[in-house]
């Protein structure tokens, strides 16, 4: 299968299982501050991406953007999908605020998602940037700084 019909049925995924954990009808709980934290800690995250990564070079799909540049430092020295990364957290949040087997699974769904679009992504990385792209992804984790 082509990357960029590859990279648009990820794309979809990803979306429709925030889409899904969002409209699952909700039994929320009062606020407490496991969600309210993971929430905060996506936002942060998110917020020091988008701080550190000039918005021509940022894309939903995997592909890198033509005339982008590989970025590693900032979110992304200690993890090579910082966004993915607060996307799970976000999402985290929402599971742990209206916690049911619906999100739960919905939140794992994501997990999968995230993975094998990330799988992709790092394979047009190296494709674009060989030597560059190994020897980071050598050195920093996938999602979790330290573990994974």
């Amino acid at each position: 299968m082509p990357a960029s019909i590859a990279s648009r049925l990820w794309v979809a995924a990803q979306f429709g299982v925030i889409a899904a954990m969002l409209a699952w009808p909700a039994h929320w709980q009062p606020l407490r501050a496991a969600p309210l934290a993971l929430a905060v800690a996506a936002l942060a995250l998110a917020a020091w991406v988008f701080a550190y990564n000039r918005p021509g070079n940022f894309n939903v799909r995997p592909e890198p953007k033509d005339g982008a540049r590989l970025v590693t430092g900032g979110p992304y020295r200690r993890v090579r999908h910082p966004m993915y990364g607060a996307l799970l957290l976000g999402c985290a949040a929402l599971a742990a605020a209206a916690p049911d087997a619906p999100r739960l699974l919905g939140w794992l769904a994501l997990l999968l998602v995230l993975r094998g679009k990330s799988a992709l992504e790092e394979r047009l990385l190296l494709q674009r940037w060989p030597q560059d792209y190994a020897a980071y992804r050598a050195t920093t984790r996938r999602f979790v700084p330290w573990l994974w």
